[in-house]
């Protein structure tokens, strides 16, 4: 069946407009009406409803439907039944259920849950409604689906199906009722179709998706467009419980890319930005701000020295907490300590502080080395020879020459040896740390790759420890990996993980999707969307708010950016 309705007349030749004409102007140009779909202009469409349900239903299972990427209208007609109507027609409803109960024993056949199941329902509900727990309603859903051409139409028809029948809910075409479902869907409260199903209080209630997909606070940065109904993301991670990030994504999923978004704009607030970078990503970044690089290698005229941490010299003015990050630091150059090297260590550290006279002055790792000889512990002197005569005396036996007055500070940890990169990320590590405590304010520590810190005890200990006391300082440490599996099969990991008040999840192998899942209690949508996201999007979580996204930088912001090496090196 065809319904053509007339076109709006042409204004040049229109004086004023009567009661027909105002309605061509908001009126369908056309409208073709066939058996399982409608074309209105130039638009296909198809309205599906709900027709069964099963027994059991877990809550939110409309969620899938909610969050299905195509264009999709759904509509709710919830109409309330008076219990006094609704108990007779249940009493006679279990009367019925009864009778072919005994009919069937009788006879000798098997009671199949098809008969059970309802029965046991019926009167469980028939007992709540008497007492008042439940009342009874009418339900009915329904799907209006929009495809650009009729082949597209079917497909998303077939992937609406199987996502509801792989959760046992039946969905059906309204056939030769097209135009009457459409008006059901129509935002006029009107059910045409009617197709109802009786549902308890509690059963409807698991029909409404109660966890909000839209994440917009007035005072933070736009971090991508929503997934779902492209509203923008805007977050403050400052504003959460703690303003700690952490992020797991496979290689090439756009972690760092997302990483650098969220840098550009933190800088345009005001907040101060320091980052590890390993692999060196972020270079570009560092000079298109005019932010501070510092390259630190192993021939390299800039150093940290480990023992500057932030302190007078004064033995007074200096905390457990430090000397114990000190002692840390040290057992991890050495490969660990047992319980007596420990305490010996924690003794040259102390009696080194003490040997410094001058107020200003700080200790360096060779005057630790020879407190170490004076106390006569010449194998723990030996162990630490390389770093202090050795060939990597030129990366840690020196007086820190660094600044970090600028908003945005760069180390640039490429060219160190693999097998001391960790060791110089604790200590980079440690040195904010001391300068945040000496100067509070708002600050992001960025550390890329930070699976590297969880190879050992000394270093996962201590960035665990960090994680945990940076909200009392005002800064916000975010913590980039590929490797989710090392930080959710770890302890410490997964006391990094808790203390993160904001999680970005992007791509997963399906090697690391379970843990995943478990560790953020991700639904089944969720845990497909990350298995097959595309480059650049991923699934933010901010306190209880889940939201699926794809992170965007500007025309501007892009180059600067970028890592792709076909735009790199084209």
């Amino acid at each position: 069946m065809k319904i053509r309705f007339p076109k709006r007349p042409n204004e040049s030749h229109q004086i004023c407009l009567g009661e027909q004409d105002q309605f061509d102007l908001i009126g369908y140009s056309g409208l073709e009406e066939q058996p399982d779909y409608l074309l209105i202009d130039g638009q296909y469409m198809r309205v599906l409803y709900v027709s069964g349900y099963p027994y059991v239903a877990y809550c939110g299972w409309l969620s899938s439907l909610i969050n299905f990427n195509r264009n999709a209208d759904i509509s709710f007609h919830i109409e309330d039944v008076d219990s006094i109507i609704a108990l007779p027609k249940l009493q006679r409803k279990i009367t019925e259920l009864e009778s072919t109960k005994r009919a069937m024993i009788k006879s000798g056949r098997v009671i199949s849950s098809d008969i059970t199941d309802p029965l046991e329902s019926a009167l469980e509900l028939r007992n709540k409604i008497q007492r008042g727990q439940e009342r009874l309603f009418q339900v009915s859903i329904c799907v209006c689906l929009r495809a650009d051409s009729l082949p597209d139409l079917n497909r998303v028809t077939k992937l609406v199906e199987t996502a509801l029948t792989s959760h046992l809910f039946f969905i059906k075409c309204a056939r030769y009722q097209q135009l009457e479902a459409l008006q059901s869907v129509l935002p006029r409260g009107e059910d045409r179709l009617r197709q109802k199903r009786n549902l308890d209080s509690s059963s409807a209630a698991l029909s409404f998706p109660f966890i909000s997909s839209e994440l917009v606070q007035e005072s933070g940065i736009l971090y991508g467009v929503n997934k779902s109904n492209n509203s923008l993301v805007m977050l403050d991670r400052f504003s959460l419980n703690n303003a700690n990030s952490i992020t797991f994504a496979q290689s090439g999923s756009g972690k760092s890319y997302a990483s650098k978004v969220e840098i550009l704009r933190q800088l345009m607030l005001g907040t101060d930005v320091i980052v590890i970078d390993p692999e060196r990503e972020y270079v570009k970044l560092a000079e298109s701000v005019n932010g501070t690089l510092i390259e630190l290698s192993t021939d390299s005229k800039q150093h940290i020295n480990p023992f500057d941490l932030g302190f007078n010299t004064a033995l007074q003015t200096k905390s457990t907490d430090q000397i114990q990050d000190l002692t840390e630091i040290v057992s991890l150059m050495l490969g660990g300590l047992n319980a007596r090297e420990a305490a010996v260590i924690d003794k040259s550290i102390l009696a080194t502080l003490r040997s410094i006279t001058k107020k200003d002055d700080t200790p360096t790792l060779q005057d630790f080395y020879q407190r170490l000889i004076d106390l006569g512990e010449l194998r723990l002197a030996e162990r630490l020879d390389k770093y202090v005569n050795g060939s990597l005396s030129q990366v840690f036996n020196h007086q820190t020459d660094i600044d970090l007055n600028n908003r945005l500070v760069i180390f640039d940890i490429k060219n160190l040896p693999e097998s001391i990169r960790q060791i110089m990320m604790v200590i980079i590590a440690n040195y904010v740390w001391s300068k945040v405590k000496n100067e509070p304010k708002k600050r992001l520590l960025v550390i890329d790759e930070g699976w590297l810190l969880l190879q050992h005890e000394q270093s996962a200990r201590f960035i665990s420890s960090l994680t945990r006391r940076a909200r009392k300082y005002y800064l916000g440490v975010s913590m980039i990996s590929q490797q989710a599996n090392d930080f959710l099969t770890n302890e410490h990991g997964k006391t990094i993980a808790s203390q993160s008040a904001l999680r970005i999840l992007m791509r997963q192998d399906s090697t690391s999707i379970a843990n995943v899942a478990e560790a953020f209690k991700l639904s089944e949508y969720e845990q497909s969307y990350l298995l097959s996201s595309e480059r650049g999007d991923g699934l933010i979580i901010a306190d209880l708010n889940h939201v699926a996204l794809s992170f965007v930088a500007s025309e501007t912001e892009h180059p600067l950016i970028t890592t792709d090496p076909k735009e790199l090196y084209a």
